[in-house]
């Protein structure tokens, strides 16, 4: 092997003063690199973290240790507060007894009569022992048939008349399929996930071909045919004082282009259930339009989008801000300021154990909990924050960190307003849920029409899951009686009704 070529000795200066100035430029430049190693280790370990790693936000507990803080002193019992409700009492871990409602299929195990009649006797039987075992039978497909009755009419003065009922109304009048087959299609992509070639192989191995453009085509028409309750849905939900919202990239197929573009789909969370918008992009218009005529308090990231929105609103929109996300900014810069970070997510913390004990209370009790326990812990956090600030080295993670927390200092102090708001978004978080786990699966949308379609679908399943129905047997009704409800009662087709 050849040797590696040697490099030749730097030439010092001979002045002492010139040496010291390149040993002081020396060291800038490597304290910069050093700097700059930090923080793209901080980014690789935050590519990984999300690619393998665990999605909670949680700090090494044994962190703390190398600084030699005592361990932190566990949280006093919380006090009787007016207003509370008695917690329940814990269910136990036994076997639950299965549920009524289920069909039972008798199956009796005797004695053979040969034993019978070799024991000799008379056998009366004086009752039975029944164990109970959940049992499964695969779902199948089954054809509807819907008959109608022909007449033949005879009249002595008249030609006779041949007539029979006409067809009931149907929510897809073109379509083989019923309602109830419709609503399991729609069920099997919002909520299970499953993209429609899945569904194809899962009916052909019931004995139906349906090809994906004909389930495709179905659900555009379900959606299409939605249309009008879904906006009283969207107006019910934007009617609520307090509104949640988020939103998360889905990939879309796109003519024009060699690859996927990255297309949006906003969820809007109140207490009037759960509404979604896609849109072409992340551009501000979209919430904008989609809020038009909303007044209240809107809770959401710090995504400057909203910027515009809060500030045309002139105070009838409130900006609400989440404390989740500003923790969040503090757990990933555990790896490059372990101590300031556990000092923030443990201020954090006492917050959070705040609301854990308002849990329960009605919204002026929650309310003036807030004011007599977290308002004092906010005032000194908001000290710390201006005081770490100017000490922290500008563009490190802890410094965005600290920054982000400060800039958003006033939306994130409203909530101890009213006690109807949450300290963070993690509701609307859990909405776009369903997009993130179902992107993994359907892999993108084919048009932005299908992204429109598929946010009017979901705005009913994610609505049933939030009032605890089953979306099927929802879908199903509706598809059934929506177009024989008069329009001014399509109200109450909705699942919160």
């Amino acid at each position: 092997m050849p040797n590696a070529p040697t490099l030749p000795e730097p030439t010092l200066p001979g002045d002492v003063a010139l040496c010291h100035g390149l040993i002081r430029e020396l060291l800038a430049t490597n304290h910069r690199l050093q700097r700059r190693a930090e923080q793209l280790e901080h980014r690789l370990d935050q590519l990984l973290k999300r690619l393998y790693g665990p999605r909670a936000d949680a700090l090494n507990p044994d962190q703390a240790s190398l600084f030699g803080d005592p361990p932190p002193e566990p949280l006093p019992p919380p006090e009787p507060v007016r207003g509370a409700t008695p917690a329940a009492k814990a269910k136990g871990h036994g076997r639950r007894a299965l549920p009524a409602n289920l069909r039972r299929e008798r199956t009796v195990v005797d004695i053979p009569e040969a034993d019978k009649l070799a024991l000799g006797g008379t056998w009366v039987q004086i009752g039975e022992a029944v164990s109970e075992k959940l049992d499964y039978t695969p779902s199948s497909l089954f054809v509807r048939q819907i008959v109608r009755p022909k007449y033949v009419v005879r009249f002595d003065d008249r030609p006779d008349r041949l007539t029979m009922a006409a067809l009931p109304a149907a929510a897809l009048p073109k379509a083989k399929a019923a309602p109830g087959l419709v609503a399991d299609i729609i069920v099997s992509k919002c909520v299970d996930h499953l993209p429609l070639y899945r569904q194809e192989k899962r009916y052909a191995r019931q004995g139906i071909e349906l090809s994906r453009s004909t389930l495709c085509g179905w659900l555009a028409e379900a959606a299409e045919v939605l249309t009008p309750l879904a906006a009283l849905l969207k107006a019910r939900v934007l009617s609520a004082p307090v509104l949640h919202t988020d939103d998360t990239p889905v990939p879309v197929q796109d003519p024009a282009r060699e690859h996927c573009r990255t297309g949006r789909i906003w969820a809007y969370v109140s207490k009037g259930g759960v509404v979604y918008d896609a849109t072409e992009d992340r551009c501000r218009d979209g919430p904008a339009k989609f809020l038009a005529g909303f007044a209240g308090y809107l809770q959401c990231d710090a995504y400057a989008g909203y910027d515009d929105l809060f500030a045309k609103s002139e105070g009838t929109i409130v900006e609400v801000a989440c404390w989740a996300h500003a923790r969040r900014k503090f757990v990933e810069a555990e790896k490059t300021s372990p101590q300031l970070a556990h000092d923030a997510v443990a201020r954090i913390k006492a917050l959070y154990a705040v609301e854990h004990e308002a849990k329960g209370l009605d919204a002026p009790a929650r309310a003036a909990l807030r004011q007599h326990k977290a308002k004092p812990l906010l005032e000194a956090m908001k000290v710390w924050l201006d005081r770490e600030q100017t000490a922290a080295l500008p563009k490190t993670p802890i410094a965005l960190a600290i920054a982000y927390a400060a800039n958003q200092w006033d939306a994130l102090t409203v909530y101890l307003r009213d006690g109807n708001l949450s300290i963070d978004n993690n509701i609307a978080e859990r909405a776009v849920k369903p997009f993130a786990i179902g992107r993994k699966n359907w892999m993108f949308f084919g048009s932005d029409r299908g992204g429109r379609t598929l946010a009017t679908l979901c705005s009913f399943t994610a609505t049933c899951e939030l009032w605890k129905l089953n979306p099927w047997t929802y879908l199903r009704d509706v598809l059934t009686h929506l177009l024989t409800t008069p329009a001014d009662q399509l109200a109450t087709l909705l699942p919160t009704r």
